[in-house]
């Protein structure tokens, strides 16, 4: 007869194994999120190298309409900015303290109708730049990369929906959509399919509230957006996610990098 100790042993051998498979299967999926990370901070910096010559062409619109490609970019890239490379987000995307980055030339292009940003537009291609490089090295870790998840998603309903960042320039509701978008993917290539195996009905939940985020961003400006039912599903998406890390093998996400 196995003895209690043996079969204990046995059964905690098991369980390891089982955590190390599941840690496994995660940074696999992690890995299929380099791509699209990739993706959007080289869509950013393409942006921001156009930005540069349309400035320094003192081409007002073409600026306007660079910069917001670039932006663009820079919001779906944003689950993983913050945890990951939190020296560089903040020189690129510094807020409220918009002294250099995004902010710095949004409010001189789109506020005060300038294109002279050439300091501050250089300096935001070359931090992209070196961001770009790091990307196809850096570890991501399905823990960073489900924190960055839960509190972009935070975000979206909490500091975004009242104009958010972009005020001046009026692209706070694509920024939102963008973010969105960001949280969807990260979600559904890296945490879906693990989640469907060991809780199909938080699988389900998590999805619905995404679906129901992407509904409401989808309002033809941002005086439509339905505020209060933004920050409801964005509270209820965090809760859902912080619920799945549990299922998932990993440590609950806080909100406390919220705060830039």
């Amino acid at each position: 007869m196995i003895g209690k100790r043996v079969v204990l042993s046995l059964l905690l051998a098991l369980a390891v194994d089982a955590r190390a498979a599941e840690a496994a299967t995660l940074d696999d999926a992690a890995e299929h999120y380099r791509p699209y990370a990739i993706e959007g901070i080289g869509s950013a910096l393409a942006g921001a190298r156009d930005l540069r010559e349309r400035a320094a062409a003192k081409d007002l619109a073409g600026a306007k309409k660079a910069w917001l490609s670039a932006r663009a970019g820079w919001e779906r890239s944003e689950v993983f900015t913050a945890g990951f490379v939190p020296e560089l987000d903040a020189q690129i995307d510094a807020w409220p303290n918009a002294d250099g980055g995004f902010h710095a030339i949004e409010a001189k292009l789109f506020g005060a109708g300038q294109t002279d940003v050439g300091n501050d537009t250089e300096a935001l291609v070359q931090h992209l730049d070196d961001l770009h490089n790091k990307l196809r090295d850096m570890p991501l870790s399905p823990q960073g990369l489900l924190d960055g998840t839960v509190r972009l998603a935070y975000e979206v309903g909490e500091s975004k929906a009242d104009g958010g960042e972009s005020r001046i320039s009026g692209t706070s509701l694509d920024d939102m959509r963008n973010n969105v978008a960001g949280v969807e993917f990260a979600y559904r290539t890296i945490f879906a399919d693990r989640l469907k195996e060991v809780d199909a009905g938080l699988a389900d939940k998590v999805t619905a509230r995404i679906e129901q985020l992407k509904t409401i961003v989808a309002a033809p400006d941002l005086p439509h957006v339905n505020v209060r039912a933004l920050r409801r599903v964005s509270e209820e998406l965090v809760i859902s996610l912080q619920a799945a890390s549990v299922k998932l093998g990993l440590r609950r996400p806080t909100l406390e990098a919220q705060s830039r």
